[in-house]
């Protein structure tokens, strides 16, 4: 499982072992894995034109001691500093007894080098460069990057240099993944000792790239920020059917979905479901001669939920309506529900925060915004803070759906960030799918956390196997899931 500390618990870390290394030993770690990194980005580093954009903390203190280590292979490494007079002055003076220069940000030499060569500031240097290694704010940074150091990054940016950050990407928050401002862009993130919220959670994890980590020693607690599932915790959880299973044993769900308007969210839901690995599917609502049509082993009934016979877990809300009589009779019932879609916007707070047995909301940023009360670019800009907040209110598991997938249990601790999505999942009825898919997993007995996680990450996995670069319909979701599921049990 990836794990993801917030500021504090890494800076108390980092303080505990520093106390035990000598001095500046932890700096001259994380400065070899960064140096190695952008070796390898690089490819061949002699001859090469690296940047570093370094600021007044420890983070630039990194950039300028792994510049050293490039200057020393052979690259051009010339630092613009943003606060000359607050550098690092150990990394300052490596960088330069290795052959590096250091100029401020309107390109002239910083310290006793002489005049900068040529007369290039410091965006020509930025422009003319092949690698731009960003040092300018650490992970305690707040807001969006001042005005010098945001042109220098925009530079960065339209140039097209590789682009390497230093622990995260300067100008994002690492502890809530918000973008509050200008902020730099990065194809490869290097963090130490341990994944910062901010590089898994949407917007600041697009401004990560692809994100490596170095381990630099760290002794950190059992319980994270956040949690990223693997193949190999996944494949634990899935339901397997043992040799005394059958269809009630292996779990009932019941699906409580679409209208006369919507019968394809129905459809859907019951697809997902199928592939869920529950034994057997119940379907109540008016779209029951679709649903007969497509997959006649559903089991259908006229009669309303409360009557349509005994199921372990029921899903309600996808393709609904205004007709709240379903979800007020499921919210009732004393098995675990998944709410999803029209469900959330007739569902009342009250008798959802009074059930006793587990409940799992599925809205994404739109609905969470309306049941929050906010406009839907908060909850986008503050995803994690959102599902959190949701999940409070509810008293209830929280899966919050969109370009990073979060699911927040009521009762706190991590948030579980889904890694497998991508871009060709928004599309009309995926979500459908989705519901049904965990709906199923949590009729066959996982936790609302577990089968909310579990889903969206099969879910996510099914969306690539089907899409493979490709425009992709839901129903080729919920084909590809068996795909994904297979992925997982056999790696």
């Amino acid at each position: 499982m990836r794990t993801a500390y917030n500021v504090e618990t890494v800076r108390a870390a980092e303080r505990e072992l520093m106390a035990r290394l000598p001095e500046g030993a932890l700096m001259q770690r994380a400065a070899a894995g960064l140096a190695a990194a952008c070796a390898d980005l690089l490819g061949r580093v002699y001859g090469r034109r690296v940047v570093l954009l370094v600021g007044s903390g420890d983070n630039g203190g990194d950039a300028l001691y792994a510049g050293a280590r490039l200057a020393r292979r052979g690259a051009g490494v010339a630092a613009v500093l943003l606060a000359p007079e607050r550098a690092h002055s150990g990394g300052l003076a490596a960088l330069r007894r290795a052959g590096g220069r250091a100029v401020g940000v309107d390109g002239r030499a910083v310290g006793d080098e002489g005049p900068a060569r040529g007369t290039h500031g410091a965006e020509r240097l930025i422009e003319d460069a092949d690698l731009v290694l960003d040092g300018i704010v650490g992970i305690g940074g707040k807001g969006g990057l001042r005005p010098d150091a945001a042109r220098l990054a925009e530079v960065a940016e339209r140039s097209r240099p590789a682009i390497v950050a230093v622990d995260l990407p300067s100008g994002v928050d690492a502890d809530t993944g918000e973008v509050r401002g200008a902020a730099v862009r990065a194809d490869l993130t290097v963090t130490f000792g341990t994944h910062k919220p901010g590089l898994l959670v949407d917007p600041a994890r697009e401004y990560a790239g692809s994100v490596r980590l170095v381990d630099i020693g760290l002794a950190l607690p059992e319980e994270a920020e956040l949690e990223a599932l693997q193949h190999s915790d996944v494949r634990r959880l899935l339901p397997v059917p043992t040799g005394e299973s059958d269809k009630y044993r292996r779990g009932v769900v019941g699906i409580a979905a679409g209208s006369a308007r919507y019968p394809g969210a129905a459809v859907l839901a019951v697809y997902g479901a199928l592939r869920g690995g529950a034994g057997a599917v119940r379907y109540v609502g008016p779209a029951a001669e679709a649903v007969i049509a497509r997959f006649p082993e559903t089991l259908v009934s006229d009669r309303g939920p409360k009557r349509a016979g005994r199921v372990q877990a029921w899903v309600v809300g996808p393709g609904a309506g205004d007709d709240a009589s379903a979800v007020v009779e499921v919210l009732a019932s004393d098995v675990p529900v998944l709410i999803d879609a029209d469900g959330l916007r007739l569902a009342d707070r009250d008798a959802v925060r009074a059930r006793t047995a587990p409940t799992l909301m599925t809205p994404h940023a739109g609905e969470a915004a309306a049941l929050l009360g906010v406009p839907r670019e908060e909850v986008e800009g503050a995803r994690l803070a959102s599902a959190r907040e949701l999940a409070g209110r509810y008293e209830a598991t929280v899966l919050l759906k969109g370009s990073t997938t979060l699911v927040a249990d009521a009762g706190g601790g991590a948030v579980r960030v889904n890694p497998t999505g991508t871009a060709w999942l928004a599309t009309a009825g995926s979500g459908d799918v989705l519901s049904g898919l965990a709906g199923s997993l949590l009729a066959s007995g996982l936790s609302a956390l577990d089968a909310g996680s579990v889903g969206a990450y099969l879910h996510g996995l099914a969306g690539r196997f089907a899409a493979d670069g490709a425009p992709v319909g839901a129903h080729d979701v919920a084909e590809a899931v068996p795909a994904a599921w297979r992925d997982v049990t056999d790696s």
